[in-house]
C-alpha cells in the first residue's frame, strides 16, 4: 500500500505520513523502504512516496491516528479480496509480457540518459575544479556530506592517512587529484590532496542522482532539481 493512500484514509497529508515512516525506519520499527517515484496527476511533476507491507501500515496508522485502524482494516480486504495476479496463460501472452516490460525499462534509460545528458548545458552547475562535495550540494535532495563514501564504495576514492584519494578505477577519467604542500609552523612539512571532478566524472554522479542511487537526505521531496553554483568555494 502507498503512502499517499494511507495519508487519504487517514485524512493526512502524504508529507506528514512519510516523515512518520522515515522515522519509524530510523527506530527500525518498521522495514526499510527505498523512496519510490511517482508523476503527479495534477501537475505532472514527480515525487516521492513508499510503498509499505500490511504490517508496517497498521503500525503507521497507530502512529498517526489509530482511529482510522478500521478504514485501513476495509481497504486491505479491499485490495486482497481483488489482487489476483494476472499472470499470463499461454506462451504468445508471456512473450507479449516480456516484451512490453523490455520496452518500458528501454524508454526509462532512454529517459535517464537525456536527462543526464542535459548537463552538458548547465554551465552554472558544473564549475572546473569543485569537488564531488560541491558538485552534489547544487543537487535538491542530496545528502552532500556522504558522497565520497559513496564514490569509494564504487572505488572512485579511498582513504590514507586521513585524506580522501583518488583511485586508480577513476583518475584522470572522472576525477583527478589537486596537491599541496602545507608547511605549518613548528611542524613537518606535508602534502594535502584533493579529489577535484572532471566533467565526465559530473555527468556520471548525475545519472546515479536521477536513477536514485546516492544518499539522499530524509527531508528531500522527491523533485530531481538543481540550484546554480555562484562560487566555487
Amino acid at each position: 500500500m502507498s503512502t499517499r493512500e494511507i495519508a487519504r484514509l487517514v485524512e493526512s497529508r502524504h508529507t506528514d505520513v512519510c516523515r512518520a515512516v522515515e522515522r519509524l525506519m530510523a527506530k527500525s520499527v518498521i522495514s526499510g523502504y527505498a523512496p519510490t517515484a511517482y508523476t503527479h496527476e495534477q501537475n505532472g511533476q514527480q515525487y516521492s512516496e513508499y510503498l509499505v507491507g500490511k504490517r508496517d501500515s497498521y503500525v503507521i496508522v497507530a502512529q498517526l491516528s489509530p482511529e482510522f485502524t478500521a478504514r485501513l482494516v476495509d481497504r486491505w480486504q479491499e485490495l486482497e479480496a481483488n489482487r489476483a495476479p494476472a499472470l499470463p496463460q499461454t506462451l504468445p501472452e508471456a512473450l507479449r509480457m516480456a516484451a512490453d516490460m523490455a520496452e518500458r525499462n528501454a524508454q526509462l534509460e532512454v529517459v535517464a540518459s537525456e536527462q543526464a545528458e542535459t548537463i552538458e548545458n548547465l554551465q552554472n552547475l558544473f564549475v572546473e575544479g569543485m569537488t564531488p562535495a560541491q558538485f552534489v550540494k547544487g543537487l535538491n535532495g542530496v545528502n552532500c556530506m556522504a558522497i565520497n563514501q559513496l564514490l569509494a564504495e564504487r572505488n572512485w576514492l579511498f582513504r590514507e592517512g586521513g585524506h580522501w584519494r583518488v583511485g586508480s578505477y577513476a583518475r584522470d577519467k572522472y576525477l583527478t587529484e589537486q596537491q599541496t604542500q602545507i608547511t605549518p609552523r613548528n611542524a613537518e612539512p606535508f602534502v594535502q590532496f584533493k579529489p577535484i571532478l572532471l566533467r565526465k566524472g559530473a555527468t556520471a554522479i548525475y545519472k546515479l542522482y536521477l536513477k536514485r542511487e546516492l544518499v539522499m537526505k530524509s527531508t528531500w521531496n522527491g523533485e530531481f532539481t538543481h540550484d546554480s553554483i555562484q562560487k566555487v568555494a
